[in-house]
Order: C-alpha cells, then sequence, then structure tokens
C-alpha cells in the first residue's frame, strides 16, 4: 500500500487520507491518528506540505510516530515542506512583485483559507532532520523533485523552488 497524506487527487496504486473529505478522498482523518491502517501496511507514505499544519510541541512528533508505525521495514517516507531558510532569502529580494512576496508570506504562515491552512511550524533541514531522527527514520536524505505528484513539493516563485523535499527510511531491523 502507498499512502498520500494530504492528497487531493487519486492516482493508481495510492490510498489518499485527507483532514477534508473530497472527491479523490480515501480515508478521512488526521495525519496524527493513522489507527484506520495497520502496523506495517504501507511499503511508502508521502506527504506535500502536510507537516508545517501540526503544532510542534506534540503534533509533528505524534504524526511521525504514527508514519514510522505503518510503513513496512524498509519503507519510505516522502515528505516536502515550505523551506523557511530559502522562503526568508526570498521574501526580502528586492525583485519581487508585491503578489509574489504575499504568496511568500503565505507559503510561510498558511494561506488561511480555512481552519485548517494555518501554519504552526517552520521548517529548515536542520529542524525537519531532528524531527525525524527523533521519530527513528534514518538515511535522510534532500532531494530536488520526487517525480510523484504535480503539488507544491515543485512549487516555484519568481523561478526559484520553495520546498524542502527529503526522503527516509524506516529501518529494516531494530
Amino acid at each position: 500500500m502507498r499512502l498520500h497524506i494530504g492528497g487531493k487527487v487519486a492516482a493508481p496504486g495510492w490510498t489518499v487520507l485527507n483532514i477534508e473529505p473530497g472527491p479523490c478522498v480515501d480515508v478521512v482523518g488526521s495525519c496524527t491518528d493513522l489507527s484506520a491502517f495497520a502496523d506495517g501496511r504501507c511499503q511508502e507514505v508521502y506527504a506535500s506540505h502536510v507537516l508545517e499544519h501540526l503544532r510542534y510541541e506534540d503534533e509533528l512528533p505524534q504524526a511521525l510516530k504514527e508514519f514510522f508505525r505503518v510503513l513496512r521495514p524498509g519503507g519510505v517516507l516522502r515528505v516536502a515542506v515550505p523551506d523557511l531558510d530559502f522562503l526568508c532569502r526570498l521574501f526580502v529580494l528586492p525583485d519581487l512583485t508585491f503578489d509574489q512576496r504575499f504568496t511568500v508570506m503565505q507559503l510561510m504562515f498558511g494561506g488561511h483559507s480555512g481552519e485548517h491552512d494555518v501554519h504552526m511550524v517552520g521548517f529548515n533541514q536542520e529542524i525537519l532532520t531532528s524531527y525525524l531522527d527523533d521519530a527513528g527514520f534514518v538515511a535522510i536524505v534532500r532531494v530536488e523533485d520526487f517525480g510523484l505528484f504535480d503539488d507544491s513539493s515543485s512549487l516555484t516563485i519568481a523561478g526559484h523552488p520553495i520546498s524542502l523535499n527529503v526522503e527516509m527510511r524506516k529501518p529494516r531491523h531494530g
């Protein structure tokens, strides 16, 4: 099973979990509670621009614990989050238009289009890696693009990619 957390489009071989119902959502629920899925059920979990919506003191560690639990040993987790280091540098570029600068601000704090579209934590590679290490993931590697979905993981502003895309594994043993 391949689990797409926060997905909004159907893709062959993927089960979509989203906190809000939609025409392509298979399971409605929070990524902090994946009790609908058995331990070790997933070969892959994908979450693009989801983790920043979680409170860093409790919801984020809980979600990562759930991702770890549902992955089989050796399974792959792929996450994309707004890259706060880059967004800070981008925000102050003098050649950005007002609309581009406003979009950067929304990427930092959420679009506020609904109750779930608020960002509770900002990530750079060091912060994200720390949470992933604490959750037990190994072989954490930053990648340019996942090539899986046309989503925020490949979003650019003024030609600049804005996502921190990372893939990692659940250890095969232990």
